[in-house]
């Protein structure tokens, strides 16, 4: 029950800082256009760095804690999987170039008999 209590805390605390995430990044856009007149370059940088401080805020809420979690997980998960090397890479490459051929071969062959038939059949074409 008390954990009940702690994560209805959690989300209306969750929701005021989502909501003050939102307005900073709303604001950045807006100067972005606002100061039009400033060069691209500085603009850019300050955007940055309102979507930066909005991500930060972001991640202090639960749900952000949870995403930013996934993320480390899957970087961890990526770095476990053995990538082919050059010759595996090259092998399947070919082997599937090959298979294309074979099917482009197969579905052109069958398309010409196909057509043929149709052509003796209705006697409509070519």
């Amino acid at each position: 029950m008390v954990s009940k209590t702690e994560v209805q805390e959690n989300s209306s605390t969750d929701k005021i800082k989502l909501a003050v995430a939102a307005v900073v990044l709303f604001v950045g856009i807006a100067l972005f256009y606002v100061f039009s007149d400033v060069s691209l370059l500085f603009r850019v940088i300050g955007l940055l760095v309102m979507a930066g401080i909005s991500v930060f805020v972001i991640s202090q809420t639960g749900t952000g804690r949870r995403t930013f979690s996934f993320f480390k997980d899957a970087r961890t998960e990526v770095r476990k999987v053995v990538w082919p090397g050059r010759a595996e890479t090259t092998q399947t490459t070919l082997i599937v170039m090959v298979i294309v051929f074979i099917m482009g071969l197969f579905l052109w062959l069958l398309d010409w008999v196909l057509s043929g038939a149709f052509q003796l059949v209705t006697g409509i074409g070519g």
